[in-house]
């Protein structure tokens, strides 16, 4: 049998309706920009493998530390106990965040780091003994897949069947100027009860690469502040270049609480999660009573092969050419959006730093479940493209690494399948 065979025999994919779905790609193995089936077929990542692969795939630095890092220390609880990997990456983390943030809790993905922000949000306040249950989201926002994350995510047919089990949030719109006001206006009604906010900042990811203006979250961040409600950037997918600068809350004036990290973390090598927070946060939690500890932690915390990568990775992130490569990116998606935004089927398309979504002009709705998602999904693939459409909506986030060649290709691809399907 084949790989593809083989697994069908063993495996359940995510996001995948398994009765339908055509036979996975059988990958054997990354280099650069692209990786290679088992018929030796070449695919350039598009979207770096769901937004994690920031320097490209099997790159040797990072490959050599995580190596070093194996004949050292693979593993160690992290209660009680600590390693240099875990605190020297803690370190230069902040050392590039914004400058309230001053300690780093570690967790294993972008969903528990979400998890670990709103358990310390809400704890802090019983801790205080000013209980505030209430929560402010985003609508069309995503957050994660475990049940606070899907909480604070919001409802749609990924939630659907949980949607009775999952704790109250308010959900709002996206700031603009029409309804700045009326979104601050509710934030004070809520104060008394309302815990926190939590936002992807300036790109709502998995929402469609729905994006918004620095200025009106600005303002909202400043009301919450006033207001004493706490501000939770998910930064798992903007953070580290995505959004043109390090972190998408450096487009901001406004500082948040707590920011959660995961995705390029590690440049896409392996999973770890982070979430850091204020001193002001983390000082509720010290006490003699041992029921104002936050009780979170898993077997893989501060994993040092995982904080290896990221260290690695991090060299990698701060060297200047990849801020070079960043801003080369970010202008080749503008001007190719330039050039095809009057295209009779561009119904909208958006770009902010190396990210750029471009929706598809149906005739209907825009839709995660739009039948043109997997007739694209599959012209692309077989013209060796790996792209992952949000319904009819077509976005790219390329590694770091991807040449001028490689995203030309991309780009008259994509004009070709404007002009056929």
């Amino acid at each position: 049998m084949t790989l593809s065979e083989r697994d069908l025999e063993v495996i359940w994919h995510p996001y995948t309706q398994m009765q339908t779905a055509t036979p996975p790609v059988a990958i054997v193995r990354g280099e650069g920009a692209c990786v290679y089936d088992d018929n030796g077929k070449c695919y350039i990542d598009a979207v770096s493998s769901w937004w994690v692969n920031i320097h490209g795939h099997a790159h040797p630095y990072i490959a050599q530390k995580v190596a070093e890092q194996l004949k050292t220390l693979e593993h160690v609880i992290f209660a009680g106990f600590t390693h240099q990997p875990a605190v020297e990456l803690a370190e230069r983390l902040l050392a590039i965040l914004p400058n309230n943030q001053q300690k780093v809790f570690y967790s294993d993905n972008g969903s528990t780091a979400v998890e670990v922000a709103l358990k310390m949000c809400l704890q802090y306040w019983n801790n205080k003994n000013q209980p505030r249950t209430k929560i402010l989201a985003f609508h069309n926002a995503y957050h994660g897949d475990t049940f606070g994350a899907m909480a604070v995510s919001g409802r749609s047919a990924f939630t659907a069947a949980f949607d009775s089990l999952l704790f109250e949030v308010e959900f709002v719109d996206l700031p603009n100027s029409d309804n700045i006001g009326d979104l601050k206006s509710r934030i004070t009604e809520l104060k008394s009860s309302l815990a926190c906010f939590i936002f992807e900042p300036l790109v709502q990811g998995s929402g469609g690469m729905l994006m918004y203006e620095a200025q009106y979250l600005d303002e909202l961040m400043l009301h919450c502040k006033n207001e004493e409600v706490f501000t939770i950037a998910d930064e798992v997918f903007t953070g580290f270049g995505r959004t043109g600068k390090r972190f998408a809350c450096n487009h901001l004036q406004q500082q948040p609480d707590i920011m959660c990290f995961s995705k390029g973390l590690t440049g896409g090598t392996m999973a770890l999660g982070v979430t850091t927070c204020t001193q002001q946060i983390y000082d509720a939690f010290l006490s003699s009573d041992r029921l104002k500890t936050l009780f979170h932690g898993h077997s893989f915390t501060a994993n040092p092969i995982a904080c290896a990568a990221a260290l690695a990775s991090m060299d990698l992130f701060i060297d200047a050419k990849t801020g070079e490569n960043i801003d080369r990116i970010a202008e080749s998606h503008l001007q190719f959006a330039e050039k095809i935004e009057s295209h009779p089927r561009i119904k909208t398309i958006r770009q902010t730093g190396t990210i750029i979504a471009m929706e598809w002009n149906t005739g209907g709705d825009t839709s995660y479940f739009n039948t043109l998602r997997d007739t694209l999904y599959h012209y692309f693939l077989n013209a060796g493209i790996i792209l992952r459409p949000l319904g009819n909506i077509i976005y790219i986030l390329p590694p770091y690494c991807i040449s001028n060649e490689q995203l030309s290709y991309i780009y008259s691809t994509i004009i070709q399948a404007l002009d056929t399907i």
